[in-house]
């Protein structure tokens, strides 16, 4: 039996292609999925544009890596056994099935591991809920944070924990041999494929240029200074599902570069954006100022994330795509005090810059335990409250604009970020100084990142309540793992020791102004899970 792990959570399933994760384990997961789904809408609730009367319909689109066709029609058979119809859209972005899924369908499930090297495959899954309508009467006359009342978002930790039980149970779907057939199966039991779809990019490009217009103020608009000014982008998809739309979503900015947009699905790179995976001879740092563009863009395979290159050809890191895009949503939009205190939600491991740019702008932010469902649950029961929740995200490059969908969005952080530079005049270094002049002294915020095998969640346990009890002073936060931001001479400083929700490690993440202290605090907390 393989040892590769298989690894299930709020963020779906992921595993290695051909041991943990086969055609088989697809199957079965996308028809307990399915049948989640068939159990969750009543029949009369079913009405759909697409698709069978009666039938529940899901949209499935795949990153585009080298290999994912088969787990891709794995999860389509899968989803077809138990009843569903099928919306089938090919190499499509997660955010793209998302929008798709809450116009046409009543639920989403994509082929992905994300960020994930190419030996690793997943499904993720999205459902479109219900029940988001604006109920407060002053954000429902006001179009600023106005979202449509279908809105397709990762399960939450209830129902995550329910597709998992049924997957676990098992087993989901057995095919009956045609002699013990009596009667024989009604083949109007199961599902079918539906469509051709082949609008998908168009309305998730027009549904980001759509909100990015309302972040018009009255003395100009963002679009029209874009017009004059034509930024230069380059953009690295790293050959997979971002590899059309970001260009064609650039192309309304101004120019775009594509380095690797090929859309073969074989990564040129380890696909995760980070500076040791962007920085290599003939990389993204070196394309932007060898070409004098004026910013970078790196997508990972889903993209559902974002990384910056500034035009000096740095790599900004992911923690500033939020900080911009906050900064972005904040400045950029007329805000009437009827509405309460503006609200950013994020996780945990998120640097604080987020909170400085909150504080500058008269916001608050809300922290939650670490996984896009667990931001994204927040978000709704502060909205269901009459909060008005201006943006969402993670520090890993995930930006989630409820103007757009409930879903991390790679283009929203784009557009957001091209925006705030058309209406300051600002370029994206200058955009970095600003937010630095917030911190702490003005000091910068530098993160240490370090982690740790482990085999299994739980096995996190002893770790977190060693760094608990060892600042049992200091202000700890249990929600996830445990994060402790300190006071005194390391006010500012955070740190934060939790189990992966995607890979077999537990995660050890200090931020302070500079990274030598960063690691200095690391090192003490080390100690602390030596014991």
């Amino acid at each position: 039996m393989s040892d590769a792990p298989l690894i299930l959570g709020v963020s779906g399933l992921r595993g290695i292609v051909g041991e943990s994760l086969t055609p088989e384990v697809a199957v079965r997961y996308a028809a307990a999925f399915g049948n989640f789904i068939n159990d969750r809408i009543p029949v009369p609730d079913r009405r759909i544009r697409l698709g069978r009367a009666g039938a529940c319909c899901v949209v499935v689109a795949r990153d585009g890596r080298e290999g994912g066709e088969s787990i891709y029609h794995a999860a389509i058979s899968g989803l077809l056994a138990v009843g569903c119809d099928v919306l089938p859209i090919g190499v499509a972005t997660t955010p793209t099935a998302g929008i798709v899924a809450q116009q046409l369908a009543h639920a989403a499930m994509v082929v992905t591991a994300s960020h994930n090297p190419a030996l690793w495959n997943g499904l993720k899954s999205l459902i479109v809920y219900e029940d988001l309508a604006n109920t407060d009467e002053d954000l429902a006359n006001t179009d600023l944070v106005l979202v449509p009342s279908r809105m397709a978002r990762a399960p939450g930790v209830a129902d995550a924990s329910a597709i998992i039980d049924r997957f676990e149970r098992g087993p989901v779907y057995e095919p009956v041999q045609e002699e013990e057939c009596d009667p024989p199966k009604d083949p109007s039991t199961l599902g079918v494929c539906v469509g051709p779809y082949e609008r998908a990019a168009v309305e998730h490009v027009h549904h980001v240029y759509g909100a990015s217009c309302t972040l018009n103020t009255e003395s100009h608009g963002d679009f029209e200074a874009a017009d004059e000014r034509e930024f230069f982008c380059v953009v690295d998809s790293v050959n997979a599902s971002g590899s059309t739309i970001a260009l064609t979503e650039l192309y309304y900015f101004g120019r775009a570069a594509p380095l690797f947009c090929d859309g073969t699905g074989r990564f040129p790179h380890t696909p995760e954006p980070t500076r040791e995976n962007l920085s290599g001879p003939g990389g993204l740092c070196d394309a932007v100022p060898g070409l004098k563009a004026d910013i970078g863009f790196a997508q990972d395979p889903d993209a559902d994330r974002l990384a910056i290159i500034d035009e000096k050809g740095r790599y900004i890191g992911e923690e500033y795509t939020l900080a911009i895009a906050a900064e972005s949503v904040l400045t950029g939009r007329i805000w009437s005090e009827s509405l309460g205190k503006r609200v950013l939600v994020c996780n945990l491991s998120t640097s604080r810059m987020i909170e400085d740019v909150a504080a500058r702008h008269n916001a608050e932010v809300v922290r939650t335990p670490v996984g896009e469902a667990n931001v994204v649950e927040r978000m709704i029961e502060l909205r269901r409250q009459g909060r008005a929740v201006y943006l969402g995200g993670e520090g890993n490059g995930g930006v989630i604009w409820p103007q757009v969908t409930y879903v991390r969005d790679s283009l929203s952080a784009m557009a957001l970020t091209l925006s705030l530079m058309a209406r300051t005049g600002k370029t994206v270094s200058e955009l970095v100084a600003q937010i630095d002049s917030y911190s702490e002294g003005g000091r910068g915020y530098a993160i240490v990142k370090r982690k740790a095998e482990i085999k299994a969640r739980e096995d996190a346990a002893p770790a977190v309540a060693a760094v608990a009890e060892a600042y049992a002073k200091e202000s700890v936060d249990l929600q996830d793992g445990v994060r402790v931001d300190f006071s005194g001479p390391r006010a500012g400083c955070w740190v934060h020791v939790r189990a992966s929700n995607t890979e077999p490690i537990m995660r050890l993440i200090c931020e302070a102004p500079t990274e030598a202290l960063a690691g200095e605090i690391l090192a003490e907390v080390e100690k602390h899970i030596a014991g």
